[in-house]
This record gives structure tokens, sequence and C-alpha cells, in this order.
């Protein structure tokens, strides 16, 4: 097995079967930034839309309300088995699925008016790899609406939210940073148009649930979180509960004519 089989099958597993939790999470289904993408993608009503690491589908079932066609894309065959019932209850009929690796996507160059990805990208093994291969499938002139978690990029405050969510997911890469997210855009051909910055609260209860994390990981957490310094558990607003507030951002950027 090499080492990319490896972290794409601890992501599958790690995902799969736990489908329909992230249907029903609010953390998902809610927030500020699906507001504004449904603003977004109101004005590209004849677009052919590509959501990447479409998880449960929240931005896909968004999306098909508003474009002409959405392809829900995720690694997790599972996760796409909930995305096309839930399509076919909400009389999507414009929503298809397709699985496979973000580093490797199997469609043709410039077949997308728009890419759109959120909360997937800090799992990727490759982001780079990824991003270039977005740009791939995107048409000149395409967009891209990209939205995550982000480190707050100070070292001391990037390692304690790097090592909290490391402990919940064994399948977490990173959470980067805004520079690195827009690195990793413009090195890829893309321009950036505007970006929106968010907080999200994550319950702890649900968040470490949500993921199947086990008891001594999550004990493993409270404890560092315990012996958090005051900066820590100030910018992350920690909670006696073990809940936490992270930042997050959406990126408009658009490909290259």
């Amino acid at each position: 097995m090499t080492q990319s089989d490896s972290h794409h099958d601890r992501v599958k597993l790690q995902f799969g079967e736990q489908a329909n939790a992230y249907l029903t999470s609010s953390v998902h289904a809610q927030g500020d930034d699906l507001k504004q993408l449904a603003v977004l993608l109101a004005n590209y009503p004849n677009a052919n839309l590509l959501d990447l690491g479409c998880g449960a589908g929240h931005v896909s079932f968004l999306a098909a309300q508003a474009v002409k066609s959405v392809t829900a894309y995720d690694l997790s065959d599972e996760m796409l088995n909930v995305v096309s019932k839930t399509a076919k209850e909400k009389a999507l009929h414009n929503l298809v699925t397709t699985q496979g690796i973000v580093e490797k996507l199997p469609f043709a160059d410039k077949s997308f008016d728009i890419v759109t990805s959120r909360y997937s990208l800090h799992h990727w093994r490759d982001a780079g790899v990824a991003m270039r291969e977005a740009v791939r499938v995107l048409k000149p002139g395409g967009k891209l609406f990209l939205i995550d978690v982000t480190s707050p990029g100070h070292q001391v405050l990037d390692i304690w939210l790097q090592t909290v969510e490391a402990l919940r997911d064994t399948s977490h890469v990173r959470d980067y940073s805004p520079g690195e997210l827009l690195t990793f855009i413009t090195e890829a051909g893309l321009m950036v148009d505007k970006t929106y910055r968010y907080r999200l609260l994550l319950q702890f209860e649900s968040w470490v649930k949500r993921m199947r994390t086990p008891t001594h990981f999550i004990d493993a957490i409270k404890q560092y979180q315990v012996s958090a310094s005051k900066e820590v558990q100030q910018y992350f607003e920690l909670q006696d509960d073990g809940s936490f507030t992270s930042d997050t951002l959406l990126i408009e950027a658009t490909s290259h004519e």
C-alpha cells in the first residue's frame, strides 16, 4: 500500500461510516458562509458546477437550486450515497455524483464554470496538486469558491489548533493559514477576487462524536486544553466544556482568461 493510498483509505474510513451524521450536522448545514455562497452562486444560473469533497452535500444542494448542473465529487462512496438519496428527496434532478480523489480528477480540461469546496481542503493529501487539478477543469474566466477552517498563522496558536484537530481526527492534514491558502490558489493560476472571514463555534461533544474520536484521544484533547496558555484560551474562546471557536475563510477567485 502506498502512502497516498493509506491516507485516502483513512479518509474514507473516517467519513464513510458517519455520512448521515454530517448530513444533520448544524456546523455543515448552516452558517453565514453558506448564506454568502448562495448570494454569489445566484449570479451564475447557467453554470456547470463541480463540488470538490462534497461530504454530505450541503453545498451541492445549495448550488443545485441556483445553477444549471452540479457534480458532487467525494472520496467516500457512503457520502455520495447520502447525497444521491437526499437529492432525490429534494427533487434536485440536476445533481449527479462522482467518486474519486481530488489530486486526480476524472474530468476533461475546461469542463466546469465553477468549482466549489467547503470544509474539505484540510483533509487533502496534496492541496497544491488538487488546486492545480481544479484549475485544469475550470473554463477560462471560471470561478472558484473555497471555504475552509484556517489557522491563525501565529506559531503558538497554529500548533495548538493542529494538535487538537489531529487528536480528534487521524485523517486531518492541516488547517492552513489564509496566506498558505492564497498561495495554493495563486500558484495554481487563479486571481483572488475577494475573501470573507468568519468565526465558527465548535461544540465539543458533537465535534468529537461526529468523528467517532476514541475516548483516550478525547481525554488527551481535554488535558491539552486545560494546559493551554491564556493567549490560546482567549483567541479560540475556549469554554469549560471544551467547545472553542475557529476562523473560517471564504475565498472567491477567477481563472485566467
